[in-house]
């Protein structure tokens, strides 16, 4: 309960960034069509925020309680857990005390309109021209900033420390740094480097040459030769930036040929491969670090209660746990009503004999099995006719053959799209289509009833295919008996009138894409694939820690962003100095129309982080923020990409080789449990690597067992 009370708590102050001022409650980004949003009044987010800090509060009052004032002095993630509390409450102060004045205005952005010379600028407006000054007076952009609330760039904070995970992550990144730094170090020469010969190679001298060309767009000066050389590191900007030169004279084409040889192939893919080195077996050590604990805390349990059986019987020379005070201690934990039931049968089976430490252990192994359920009984019915039926509906082939027809419906769909791709809607003859769509569904419903028929209701139910198969099978249903009582029954030449939301090529379209779903039910009858998709699933299950590094990352840019680019990106007209679409150079922010990606409101901003993540035209960004914000606006988006497509992207890809390859060769990890009769068991994650863990020895056990401060031995 205080988990999910924590974790609530967590969502609920991250969310906060999307309600407050700027608030994300536009139904668009794009600054020429958006309208005003929706402010909270006063104190509304501040109480809600309030509310959070005092959960967190009270959950470092006890963990400082429980792990006493001397560890709490000695634990860094508790120290820093007071301090960003500490903080969040003295800025939450501030916040109140001014009463909400300290955040600026939202701007109101102007229609698209003709100029009106009479009317005065909006006050926001003075914003970005200020920002467009900092070409010449870089502090003035420090000028025009809107104060910076600390507390919102502390709050991922407090989803690291409920995380163990992400505090292991962040560990592991902290000790990559160095190799990593090198690396970077390395990059930073070779671009500096070629930055220097790229300035003397391409001078310009003569007026209208692919050199005069090349530098005026380019190479114009170092900063801008050093980004053009930079997005191209990303190859976002390849072939432009080599077009004019190469244009002149084929052997510039070397010159970045070379260039991107050595940084994009080489050095990014050498950073990428010292990540995965660090990286590997990173998720080994984690559980090797889990299997010792779990090891340590039955041995310590083991230790308590085989102390408590020589108080009660001192005559006694064995040394063990009786079976009745390890199922009384059994009762009073809360745990899977499986597996309690598996480990009492187990302790039963002992006898009254005392529990050695060997078979102690062995009955938490119980713990890391997921005991497959047994399907219910299938009915039993006299007739041998019905007998016969129910062996031919519910063998394997007849799955078999749910999959063929959801081929065939699947490539019933291809073709239609690809025949009627350059027919207009209201052109169309739906008529093949309608009637295909009722058979398709008529064998579904008909398969369902077939195999309710085979294996019972409750037996149907018990698989999650049966289940997944069932429920698309009745909105299918349901969708076709509603268009056929709107559009009655197909007919050639069929095409009814639209009816809004009841129009028959949305039905159609909502109809086609759950069969595409459908076809889905394939993927576990083929062993390749559904050895693909399980390791998948698995993959996402097992870095939900690094996605929320990423989140982290993410929502902290997006702060600084809405710090530093609030209300610089302005609509054209009316007073704004961003040129019309019609003058705008090709290629630019304004031609390319990119209004919505701004940093006017956290939703905005996490979009705009994304699409610079994925570099493609991230030099459009660059460019765009460079001249309504000034040259150091640059530094801001050069980091990100750092972080996230370097540093971030690298780490996952690391990690998703680790995770798969480990999980794709399981062949010593399934002739270790040949003739195993718990090989009948579904098994953990940390089960599939058990085959590579080490057990840890008595010694080491005792030992640490020896030094714990709660824990006394009695031998």
């Amino acid at each position: 309960m205080r988990s999910r009370i924590l974790s609530f708590t967590i969502f609920l102050i991250l969310f906060l960034a999307f309600i407050e001022t700027p608030s994300s409650l536009t139904s668009t980004a794009d600054v020429r069509y958006r309208s005003a949003p929706w402010d909270p009044p006063c104190g509304l987010t501040e109480s809600v925020e309030v509310l959070c800090l005092l959960v967190f509060v009270a959950d470092v009052s006890v963990k400082s309680y429980l792990v006493g004032w001397a560890q709490f002095r000695m634990n860094l993630w508790l120290l820093a857990y007071l301090a960003v509390l500490v903080v969040s409450l003295m800025d939450w102060i501030v916040s109140l005390s001014l009463v909400c004045q300290e955040a600026l205005d939202e701007p109101q952005d102007p229609r698209p309109g003709p100029p009106c010379p009479s009317a005065q600028p909006h006050p926001r407006w003075s914003l970005a021209v200020g920002a467009v000054r900092a070409h010449r007076h870089p502090t003035l952009l420090f000028m025009n900033l809107p104060p910076l609330r600390i507390r919102r760039l502390l709050r991922p904070f407090f989803l690291m420390q409920n995380s163990s995970m992400m505090k292991k992550t962040l560990k592991c990144i902290r000790s990559s740094l160095p190799e990593m730094a090198s690396v970077l170090l390395l990059l930073g020469v070779h671009l500096c480097v070629f930055t220097m010969f790229g300035m003397l190679l391409f001078t310009g001298k003569e007026q209208g040459d692919g050199q005069d060309r090349e530098r005026l767009m380019y190479f114009r000066n170092l900063p801008e030769a050093l980004t053009s050389l930079l997005v191209l590191l990303t190859t976002a900007n390849n072939p432009d930036v080599m077009t004019p030169a190469y244009s002149k004279n084929r052997a510039y084409a070397i010159f970045f040929i070379v260039f991107t040889l050595i940084g994009s192939l080489f050095l990014m893919n050498l950073l990428t491969a010292i990540i995965y080195n660090q990286f590997r077996g990173y998720l080994m050590k984690s559980f090797q670090t889990s299997l010792f604990r779990r090891r340590l805390g039955a041995r310590a349990a083991y230790e308590v209660l085989s102390s408590m059986t020589a108080e009660g019987e001192a005559h006694r020379q064995e040394v063990g746990v009786r079976p009745q005070d390890f199922l009384q201690v059994l009762q009073k934990v809360q745990l899977d009503s499986s597996h309690k039931q598996a480990i009492v049968e187990k302790v039963h089976s002992y006898g009254g004999d005392l529990l050695p430490a060997d078979e102690f252990q062995k009955l938490f192994n119980e713990f890391d099995k997921r005991v497959i359920k047994e399907p219910p009984p299938r009915p039993e019915y006299l007739s041998p006719f019905l007998k016969s039926a129910q062996f031919v509906f519910s063998h394997r082939y007849f799955d078999y053959l749910g999959n063929l027809i959801a081929l065939g419906n699947l490539l019933s769909i291809s073709v239609f799209l690809v025949v009627d791709a350059d027919v207009l809607p209201e052109d169309r003859d739906d008529f093949i289509l309608g009637i295909l769509n009722c058979v398709f569904i008529l064998y579904y419903l008909l398969e369902l009833l077939l195999k309710v028929f085979a294996l019972g209701l409750p037996g149907y139910l018990a698989y999650s295919r049966n289940v997944f198969d069932g429920l698309l099978t009745a909105v299918l249903l349901v969708l076709e008996i509603s268009t056929l009582a709107v559009y009655r029954f197909p007919h050639p030449g069929w095409k009814p009138e639209m009816l809004g939301l009841l129009s028959l090529w949305d039905m159609a379209r909502l109809v086609n894409m759950l069969v595409v779903f459908r076809f889905l039910r394939t993927i576990p009858s083929v062993k390749l694939m559904a050895v693909v998709a399980s390791t998948v699933l698995d993959l996402i299950r097992n870095m939900r820690a690094f996605g929320g590094i990423l989140v982290v990352v993410y929502y902290v840019f997006a702060i600084m962003g809405i710090n530093l680019f609030r209300g610089v990106i302005m609509a054209p007209g009316n007073g704004s100095l961003a040129p019309h679409n019609s003058s705008a150079p090709c290629g630019s922010f304004e031609q390319l129309e990119y209004w919505a990606n701004n940093f006017d409101d956290f939703a905005a901003a996490l979009i705009t982080l994304w699409n610079v993540m994925v570099v493609n035209n991230w030099q459009v960004f660059l460019d765009a923020y460079r001249r309504y914000s000034g040259p150091w606006s640059k530094i801001y988006f050069v980091l990100w990409w750092l972080v996230s497509s370097v540093i971030s992207v690298s780490l996952f890809l690391a990690l998703i080789l680790e995770n798969f390859l480990h999980k794709w060769d399981r062949r010593s990890h399934l002739q270790s449990l040949a003739g195993d009769p718990d090989t009948t068991c579904q098994r953990s994650v940390e089960l599939l690597f058990r085959d590579v863990l080490e057990e840890p020895a008595e010694e080491e056990l005792m030992e640490k067992l020896s030094h714990h401060p709660h824990l006394q031995l009695c031998r």
